[in-house]
């Protein structure tokens, strides 16, 4: 019979969780009778009553509820790779804690999957959020398709399902400063890709802030994409060309006896312009090299602090 692990990572979900999760189990009536289930919940450090709300869920549903507990937080995409490393399913899928993606469009990403599609994604056609949040999602996920990965699907997403090769594949790269979903995409495997529109959050508050948005477009955009130093070497190209043509117009003026105009304006403009364009090329290289040492010193994405396995 197959298996079908469903990956939640959790944080100060504490009102969500009994909704939620009583959603998911009434959602278990859509899949074929064969199928069997396995709930993989990851608390990430959350501090509120997040993990008694996992602990009651999982005495409600004591063989088939795993809860992971993180000893720290580690950020929801390191949280997600904590449960694909529990999970045992056949196939895999990842859904939020706050119901803004409906459960509903899981039987027919699971229906995809019997077909011998190892990757489904269910993209995000339309949102029900702020006018702000809905430009700043779009020019992102735009930026990445145009700049980083050609294959992503419009309007980004991070509700998939996934086959078990795809989940040990993950895993066992243990990728850090990167996205996971893109990950999965990465990876060349083919995929479907079912659209739908994104709910507003009916219960608690989002911690997506923007200080999180900003870090994971830089962590997604510099794990796929080398156009921020290929723009640099442009940029430096192109600078040391005009240099050069305006040094040889000054020769040119020199030579001819020609008065040379008074430069302190633009001598100030020019070194304003170049040393910002020095400083910010700095810092984009400077990102790179901290995600190489990052990586080098291959401390772990994640330290576990307790698991309760299904009884």
């Amino acid at each position: 019979m197959p298996k079908l692990s469903i990956i939640i990572p959790c944080y100060f979900n504490e009102a969500n969780i009994p909704v939620t999760m009583q959603a998911l189990v009434a959602n278990e009536a859509r899949f074929p009778a064969e199928v069997t289930f396995e709930y993989v919940l990851v608390d990430d450090a959350s501090g509120d009553g997040t993990v008694a709300a996992l602990h009651t869920f999982q005495r409600q549903y004591p063989e088939r509820v795993k809860v992971v507990e993180l000893a720290a937080n580690v950020g929801s995409y390191n949280a997600i790779v904590a449960g694909m490393a529990y999970a045992t399913g056949d196939c895999n899928v990842i859904i939020t804690a706050d119901l803004q993606d409906p459960p509903e469009l899981m039987a027919a990403m699971y229906a995809y999957w019997q077909q011998g599609f190892p990757l489904v994604i269910g993209n995000r056609q339309d949102r029900q959020e702020g006018a702000v949040s809905v430009l700043l999602a779009k020019l992102f996920h735009s930026l990445m398709r145009r700049f980083a990965l050609r294959n992503i699907p419009p309007g980004g997403f991070d509700y998939v399902l996934f086959d078990r090769q795809v989940r040990e594949q993950v895993v066992r790269l243990q990728e850090r400063n990167s996205n996971v979903f893109y990950l999965m995409t990465w990876l060349g495997y083919p995929y479907v890709n079912l659209p739908y529109s994104r709910r507003r959050r009916e219960i608690g508050t989002s911690r997506w802030t923007l200080s999180k948005k900003v870090k994971l477009f830089l962590d997604s955009f510099l794990s796929f994409s080398f156009f921020p130093i290929r723009a640099i070497s442009v940029t430096g190209i192109c600078l040391g060309a005009v240099a050069l043509l305006y040094g040889l117009y000054l020769v040119a003026l020199r030579l001819s006896g020609t008065a040379q105009p008074a430069g302190w304006t633009m001598l100030m403009v020019v070194l304003l312009f170049v040393s910002a364009f020095q400083m910010m090329a700095l810092g984009i290289i400077g990102e790179y090299v901290w995600r190489g040492l990052d990586a080098a010193r291959n401390r772990p994405l994640y330290v576990v602090k307790a698991v309760r396995e299904p009884e």
